[in-house]
């Protein structure tokens, strides 16, 4: 691992998850990695969650913004610290009802950039109906903090247990939308490419209107959620499949990727899986239910919706990714790995 931190242990891949072992999950004791009855560390979800009277638990996520520059096609660091802990809370089947937030600015930031960040935020928060209930404003000396970074809060309420990732053997897995849409956006931004975007932006938004009908109605069928925001697609399968043991099987052919997205990917040598998306959700759905449930995603808006792979029991190749390729080969999909794209979210 090193002697130093690098921008690759925050970048949402196997760096990561590694300082992230040696600093908390070795070190808590199994007792104080989550609330009695709750969940917490021990599964190192997006988020957590807290037992409260009649079976009802709260959710809650914190997590921090840095993305570079803080203004991006299709948002802004406010909007996307806001979706991203209200989609957290989302993934574990809670519904968002209150957000805090910090903000650090450097000095000598602009109010009037500032006032646009906020006015975002809180427009997007009225719009979810959650509300701001608290948070903390710092500023640090020019130079001690680039531009401005944002940690929030959400926290909500699920009327059942929660939604905790354990994909099993024969479960479908279903993408919601498009992928990798903010990532190809912020990296073509910080190499100051923003005229090979074309029509392409971030594809942050909040995804309530999805999450919160369709655990409503089918809680029972999904075993995993997910929002593949740093690491991708990749991060998340990868680390769902080697934490339950499986295999996860994917075909290239069926996951949506605009055209604009590929050729990002392709021109710059990234494998699209490890792009960044801001307003998608990967979902582990038990067999029985997945015609089903992907008829109801499509009746809600996300059209372009499809299941892309299955979960597998393999021996030889638990806790693998795989993907069939165009022309039926076989390729390993690998876990995120270095630098791919620093202060992305």
């Amino acid at each position: 691992m090193g002697e130093y931190i690098t921008l690759a242990h925050g970048s949402g891949g196997v760096e990561m998850l590694e300082i992230l072992e040696k600093l908390f999950f070795r070190r808590v004791r199994e007792e104080f990695k989550r609330v009695e009855g709750g969940v917490g560390i021990d599964v190192a979800d997006d988020a957590a969650a807290i037992p409260i009277p009649g079976g009802r638990y709260i959710v809650v996520s914190s997590d921090a913004y840095t993305v570079n520059p803080p203004f991006f096609p299709g948002g802004n660091i406010g909007v996307l610290a806001a979706s991203g802990s209200i989609n957290d809370v989302l993934m574990m089947g809670g519904l968002p009802i209150a957000l805090l937030d910090a903000i650090i600015v450097e000095e000598g930031f602009p109010i009037r950039d500032l006032e646009t960040i906020v006015e975002s935020m809180i427009k997007l928060l009225e719009e979810e109906r959650v509300a701001l209930i608290g948070g903390d404003f710092k500023v640090m000396p020019r130079g001690q903090v680039d531009k401005i970074t944002i940690t929030t809060t959400a926290i909500g309420v699920s009327n059942g247990p929660p939604i905790v990732d354990k994909p099993r053997p024969g479960d479908r897995i279903i993408v919601s939308d498009y992928i990798g849409e903010h990532g190809a956006v912020i990296l073509l931004t910080q190499l100051g490419l923003s005229s090979d975007l074309g029509e392409l932006v971030s594809d942050v938004k909040p995804l309530t209107k999805l999450m919160n009908p369709l655990v409503s109605r089918y809680r029972d069928c999904i075993t995993a959620a997910r929002d593949p925001t740093r690491g991708g697609l990749a991060g998340v399968l990868n680390e769902w499949a080697s934490r339950s043991g499986v295999l996860i099987a994917i075909k290239d052919a069926d996951v949506p990727i605009r055209d604009p997205v590929r050729r990002v990917a392709d021109m710059l040598g990234v494998d699209p899986y490890f792009l960044a998306s801001e307003g998608v959700a990967v979902l582990s759905i038990k067999p029985e239910c997945v015609e089903e449930v992907l008829e109801y995603i499509h009746k809600l808006g996300f059209n372009e919706a499809r299941v892309i792979g299955e979960v597998r029991e393999s021996e030889r190749f638990k806790g693998y990714v795989a993907a069939e390729t165009p022309i039926g080969g076989l390729r390993v999909v690998e876990p995120p790995r270095g630098e791919l794209v620093p202060r992305i979210c």
